[in-house]
């Protein structure tokens, strides 16, 4: 039997090698974590080594001591799994992105419904106040308390959608500072719209704060009590109030089929086509051109003639009335101007003026849109004309028989002898017939050259494109058969020379003195 002594030590030493293959191991594997981790730290050093920006690397390679790089830290990931990381961050950029056109969108809506609402308070507010408001009635506050309300929401939605569209420029230019968002052209846009909509009537407040215990009724409405710069004042904010549909254009382009087709989107990028409102209005008014045109004169001949009825209320003339303001309007829209009715203050002239020059460009659209809806599409014009070159084909060989007919007549009276009246009626009638006939020669030649102007380009194109495509194979042809000859040279030049070889070999086999 095995001494246990011999055992222990073999025990011992077995212990002790498989303690050095492990140390060999641990020191072999953190020298290899060491070697890639700075493989991985030169990597990234080589691929931002033109940046001054200190960012913490997603893949475990940080700076630990707050900017010192002498620790090196073992990264947490294997370098396949970077490519992996990358297109996450993609992916919550695109995520991102979709949720702020979606919020900017609804902000939209939001801020044109809080502004329809504070206009149309403002039109209450004026409308009513000659027969509601009484001496210390508290209605007036109320309304112009809403009015206050919603234009200081409006102006947070406002601040709140501008906010979403350079969090989305942020996203589109890869996380950059949002300070380089804030161009002067932004902040000048973002102050002008903040100015417009922050207008809105506040004389009720003057008035409750300098006669708390007057019996004088609310402003707008007519009394002597009221100064002339506070109505003034106050009719000039309220008109001012409908700067706030500018609006409608943003409303209408951010809720358009033409922004949240991605189709759309894509084959515009691809042309460098802007989705601007002037691209989205250019759409409605070649799908939709008479109810577009439609719709806006029918809201602007309503606006414009209660803007004009507010201007000329305080005359107590016939166009502080809403009938008669409208016939004011109307006439001076589609540029008749009567002169039985005319407005006395300087804002009804602004706004008759206005409407003038906006019934001229709306008269303008209409004849563009009734021209085209008259006008015959392509098929329709193909058959037309196909129709006519018909009918005039025919009208054609009946003046060349009537032609002949007139040459056969005239031939056989002087062959006969007859008269001079009956020669020279012939006469007549054959240099009547040989007139239609040139004349409806040369209508035809007009129509059939009008009609090769109008050969369809998509066509042409079609044609252009199998002549190309013919030349092609041609061309390639040619190639093969000269190529073939080429062969077919080399081949007889070959022959020749074996030719000449035997030959030569003959003759010398014949006559060995030859040589």
């Amino acid at each position: 039997m095995p001494s246990p002594t011999r055992e222990e030590s073999k025990g011992e030493t077995g212990q002790a090698q498989d303690g050095a293959t492990d140390c060999d191991d641990g020191e072999r594997g953190t020298g290899g974590r060491l070697v890639r981790a700075l493989e991985m730290e030169m990597t990234n050093r080589s691929l931002h080594g033109d940046s001054k920006v200190n960012c913490v690397n997603c893949d475990g390679l940080v700076n630990r001591n707050g900017g010192d790089s002498a620790e090196v830290s073992v990264p947490l990931s294997l370098p396949g799994k970077r490519t992996a990381h990358m297109e996450g961050d993609e992916l919550h950029r695109l995520r991102d992105r979709k949720f702020l056109l979606e919020d900017r969108k609804r902000l939209c809506a939001l801020s044109l419904g809080t502004a329809l609402l504070g206009i149309l308070l403002m039109i209450i507010h004026s409308e009513i106040c000659l027969y509601v408001y009484k001496p210390g009635s508290n209605i007036a506050l109320f309304i112009n308390c809403s009015i206050s309300l919603s234009t200081g929401c409006l102006l947070i939605l406002i601040i709140l959608f501008h906010h979403k569209d350079i969090r989305l420029f942020v996203i589109d230019h890869k996380q950059v500072d949002w300070r380089i968002a804030m161009s002067s052209h932004r902040v000048l846009v973002i102050t002008l719209e903040l100015l417009v909509c922050v207008i809105h009537p506040v004389g009720t407040y003057w008035e409750v704060g300098l006669h708390a215990n007057s019996s004088s009724s609310a402003p707008l409405c007519i009394s002597n009590h009221h100064g002339e710069a506070l109505m003034d004042i106050e009719l000039l904010l309220s008109v001012l109030m409908f700067l706030r549909l500018y609006l409608v254009h943003r409303t209408i382009l951010l809720h358009s089929k033409v922004l949240l087709s991605a189709s759309y989107r894509s084959i515009g990028s691809l042309n460098n086509i802007n989705f601007t409102f002037r691209f989205v209005l250019k759409i409605l008014m070649n799908k939709y051109p008479a109810r577009t045109l439609l719709v806006f004169i029918l809201f602007f001949w309503l606006t414009a003639s209660w803007m004009l009825t507010l201007c000329e209320r305080q005359t107590q003339t016939t166009t502080g009335h809403m009938d008669t303001a409208m016939w004011l309007i109307a006439i001076t829209f589609l540029t008749v101007g009567y002169g039985d009715v005319a407005p006395n203050t300087s804002c009804g002239k602004a706004v008759c003026l206005f409407t003038g020059v906006m019934g001229v460009a709306c008269t303008a659209m209409l004849v563009a849109v009734v021209t085209k809806m008259l006008a015959l599409n392509k098929g329709e014009k193909h058959v037309h004309l196909f129709m006519l070159d018909i009918q005039i084909s025919k009208r054609i060989r009946h003046a060349a028989a009537n032609v002949l007919r007139e040459c056969w007549l005239l031939h056989r009276t002087h062959l006969t002898k007859g008269n001079r009246g009956e020669h020279r009626r012939h006469q007549r009638c054959l240099l009547e017939a040989i007139r239609v006939f040139r004349h409806l020669r040369l209508k035809q030649k007009k129509l059939r050259d009008y009609v090769s102007e109008m050969v369809d380009l998509p066509k042409m194109q079609m044609i252009m494109c199998d002549l190309s495509a013919n030349w092609n194979n041609s061309y390639r042809e040619l190639e093969q058969r000269i190529l073939s000859m080429e062969q077919k040279l080399d081949e007889l030049s070959r022959c020749f020379q074996q030719t000449t070889e035997l030959l030569s070999q003959f003759l010398r086999h014949r006559n060995p003195e030859i040589r």
